[in-house]
């Protein structure tokens, strides 16, 4: 499982502080699967968060209809863009975070 993975790796501490700030966000529930770590906000799937060899990627799944202001996001598929962590960046991640529930909340 992903998350066993997740919790063996280097980037645990990251994973883990990314992961508590966002399960603090009302209404999201954890989806443990084999292959990844999902979150969904009232039912609708929001992200999911894995460590990788560099840190710790969040996968926005309705990230091309987020704001990004930081300009930290990538990706080149259609739906989801990538944040990338190798630090903790809270006022970023803050910002992310409220980003793809307000495209949760309007989709």
């Amino acid at each position: 499982m992903q998350f066993d993975k997740d919790m063996g790796s280097q980037h645990k501490d990251l994973f883990m502080v990314v992961r508590a700030k966002l399960l603090a966000q009302a209404d999201i529930e954890e989806l443990k699967k084999e292959k990844i770590t999902t979150y969904a906000f009232k039912g609708s799937a929001l992200c999911h968060i894995r460590t990788m060899s560099e840190g710790v990627d969040i996968g926005f799944l309705k990230g091309f209809l987020m704001d990004d202001d930081y300009g930290l996001l990538h990706g080149n598929t259609k739906r989801m863009k990538v944040l990338s962590l190798r630090t903790m960046l809270n006022l970023e991640l803050d910002y992310y975070f409220q980003q793809a529930l307000k495209v949760n909340r309007n989709f």
